[in-house]
């Protein structure tokens, strides 16, 4: 019993961690805020009708896995907007047995849809789009995790208020998409075979719950996005043959394990219906090229100045100074460079924005040096201003007088 509850005696909930709490918080409230100022799409009716039905039923149309016909793509954020939605229903139509029949939410009998849920559910807009603010703040809490493990407390602050202060990424967070959930799969797909590859240097029964892990990380990128677990995986496992020294020989049957894993919570995710499953790989959804579109969009967008500026003194600082140019550095730079160059071209996706956590990791760790180099001062103003600028940026963008929310694509 000590032995098994002793990870929660070693957890402390101390400065660092309460202002990673508190960057957080902002994140969330700004998620919040947004989402309070949007209306009901087409586009979100589109993801609760297929989600519930994924929930609910199956599709009425025979041949076809819901409405929306044989989704090739993205499942899991159809099922997560569908989720909070069935299991509200289910709650209102459990408390509308203690209701007086005049006072019942769910007046109508029968098969309800969204649209005709919209007025006595008024939180449908709330319900649709919280699990992908969820999966922000946890992708954001990954990211406070490994750079404050790689670099300490203050290169975790940059790399998280830069994070928390995103346009894009609360973007993502605000509208029912798969990106945010294929960005959380391929940040932590790649960080936790870098975990694994680690363990695997100690003693086997640490070896287990890691590659658990990885195979649900794994399986939330497949399911986000089918070309993010190829790209999730080979990354990692080349990832884990620098690291792995002495055990390379045991790397690739893991991560094969790991994907293979993925594969069946896809299968899951598809209900276990081998033609829904199929036509994942009939529809070339996995297609990608190269394009410098996205990366110059990116860059060139007022809003991410702040972002923009740190990128430019990161690399300028990682090529001046000889301690910043190592595996820890490297690694998200490279894995950056690639995610911003690729394109989705069978299936809608933004590579671009699973580059993002990786950028911001390389801007941590090399800022990190920088504090604590002999101009350390200097460093950590440029840091901080940096930081406020794009916090300033970002609350323009999002919530000025010219402020909209624009597609991802």
């Amino acid at each position: 019993m000590t032995h098994r509850f002793g990870i929660l005696r070693r957890f402390r909930f101390n400065r660092p961690q309460r202002i990673a709490a508190a960057l957080l918080a902002l994140f969330l409230i700004q998620g919040l805020v947004l989402i309070g100022r949007q209306t009901l799409s087409d586009r979100d009716y589109e993801y609760a009708r297929c989600g519930r039905e994924m929930w609910e039923k199956p599709s009425p149309l025979a041949g076809y896995f819901t409405t929306c016909g044989n989704i090739h793509d993205g499942v899991l954020a159809y099922r997560l907007a569908g989720l909070p939605l069935t299991l509200n229903l289910l709650a209102e139509r459990g408390l509308d047995l203690f209701r007086k029949p005049e006072d019942r939410v769910v007046q109508t009998g029968g098969e309800l849809n969204t649209w005709e849920l919209r007025h006595q559910l008024t939180h449908i807009s709330l319900l649709l789009r919280l699990p992908f603010l969820a999966a922000g703040c946890l992708l954001g809490g990954c990211l406070w995790w490994v750079t404050r493990r790689l670099y300490g407390d203050r290169g975790g602050y940059m790399a998280l208020g830069l994070y928390c202060f995103s346009p894009a990424i609360l973007r993502a967070c605000v509208s029912p998409n798969a990106e945010v959930l294929a960005a959380l799969g391929v940040y932590g797909g790649v960080y936790t075979c870098i975990g694994v590859a680690h363990a695997m240097l100690g003693p086997r029964r640490k070896w287990r719950p890691r590659i658990v892990l990885l195979t649900a990380i794994f399986g939330i990128a497949a399911a986000s996005h089918i070309a993010a677990l190829p790209l999730a995986a080979i990354v990692g496992l080349a990832a884990m043959l620098w690291v792995a020294e002495g055990r390379r020989s045991q790397v690739l049957p893991v991560v094969l394990l790991a994907a293979g894993g993925a594969l069946v919570l896809l299968f899951a995710c598809y209900g276990f219906s081998p033609d829904a499953f199929s036509y994942v790989f009939r529809s070339a959804a996995g297609f990608m090229w190269f394009s410098l579109d996205p990366a110059r969009r990116f860059f060139s967008m007022l809003s991410n100045a702040g972002i923009t500026c740190a990128a430019v003194a990161a690399v300028v600082l990682y090529m001046g100074m000889r301690k910043s140019r190592y595996y820890g550095n490297t690694a998200p730079l490279l894995c950056a460079l690639l995610l911003f160059v690729l394109i989705t071209t069978g299936a809608p996706g933004s590579p671009w924005l699973w580059a993002l956590p990786f950028l911001l990791t390389f801007i941590g760790g090399v800022f990190a040096d920088a504090f604590d180099s002999q101009r350390s001062r200097l460093a950590i103003a440029a840091a901080a201003t940096l930081v406020g600028l794009q916090a300033v940026l970002c609350l323009l963008s999002l919530f000025g007088p010219q402020s909209r929310l624009p597609g991802l694509n």
